[in-house]
């Protein structure tokens, strides 16, 4: 196996300048899931596979997507009760989500437990989840090659120490400018991501910065990409997610340590791919993309940035 995503699997209920929508399937395992599928198909890889919970309200159909994406939901629990559920909007330049309601569920008591078949996947993706559980998940593993952790504000803010504790078990960080900022306590965003590596005992930090790209900190050095210019935003919604998947699945094709320039491409494909999230509500750009679209795109970005 590639690729183990262990995150929230939601219902989202949201609006936007572009429209409303009710119950769309999301959650970070479906983003990320959805996209680690989809570079898996492109690169003939090994399988991806997600562990999460859901309710029993969780319709067939949405079922039927993940298996239509050949990602093995065999970790799939579902419980009684209702599935996880976040209303919010969006306004302006939709940058940052408004959130109007949170309803747990069964979300609530989620305590992973994975298969025996998935503890050993060539890259563990520990997608936004409370510390202690992602602690709990990496316990329960022994990836191949290596472990990327994301996180949120909301833990910095009330699971500090539980976090601080797990992100030293990681080799990869993934973290937005703010949360970056507001972990090392400096609102300077170079100084606070040399803070945010001590704290973490060395390793690599990825920033994400929205529409103003991405910047890495590679123990080689740093990378620095901008993100591709989307005309038609519609709803951002699990952009970071479908990054972290891209990443993820671009890294499990290679050996040993992970180079500056390896690091460097998977946070193009990461980028290309986010970037089409964004295109349609939920997650069905990310369903719907074909290799060709993607192509014509990637080199775009590349002819763009001039990355290669």
């Amino acid at each position: 196996m590639d690729v183990l995503v262990v995150g929230s699997l939601a219902y989202d209920s949201l609006e936007t300048p572009f429209g409303k929508r009710e119950d769309e399937l999301g959650g970070s395992a479906s983003y990320g899931g959805f996209s680690a599928s989809f570079h898996d198909s492109i690169n003939n890889g090994n399988g991806i596979a997600i562990v999460g919970v859901v309710g029993n309200d969780f319709k067939q159909e949405h079922i039927s997507w993940y298996k239509d994406a050949n990602l093995d939901i065999s970790g799939l629990e579902i419980k009684q009760g209702l599935t996880f559920r976040w209303k919010g909007s969006y306004h302006g330049d939709m940058s940052q989500a408004v959130t109007h309601d949170t309803q747990l569920n069964v979300f609530e008591t989620f305590n992973p437990v994975v298969p025996k078949t998935h503890c050993k996947p060539k890259i563990l993706m520990c997608a936004n989840l409370l510390p202690s559980i992602q602690a709990s998940i990496i316990e329960q593993t022994q990836p191949g090659r290596l472990t990327i952790l994301d996180s949120m504000n909301l833990w910095i803010e009330i699971s500090r120490d539980d976090l601080l504790n797990v992100i030293k078990k990681v080799e990869i960080l993934i973290l937005n400018d703010a949360e970056v900022k507001m972990l090392a306590g400096d609102e300077n965003l170079i100084t606070a991501s040399k803070k945010v590596l001590e704290l973490s005992d060395g390793g690599i930090l990825v920033v994400k910065k929205g529409e103003h790209g991405v910047i890495a900190f590679h123990p080689d050095g740093i990378i620095s990409i901008p993100s591709f210019p989307v005309e038609n935003l519609r709803d951002p919604t699990g952009c970071g997610d479908s990054f972290a998947g891209a990443m993820a699945q671009r890294l499990s094709g290679g050996e040993g340590e992970l180079t500056l320039h390896e690091l460097s491409e998977s946070l193009v494909h990461a980028t290309v791919t986010a970037s089409f999230t964004l295109e349609e509500f939920g997650t069905a750009r990310l369903r719907e993309l074909t290799r060709a679209q993607y192509q014509q795109r990637l080199e775009a970005y590349r002819m763009m940035s001039r990355t290669s």
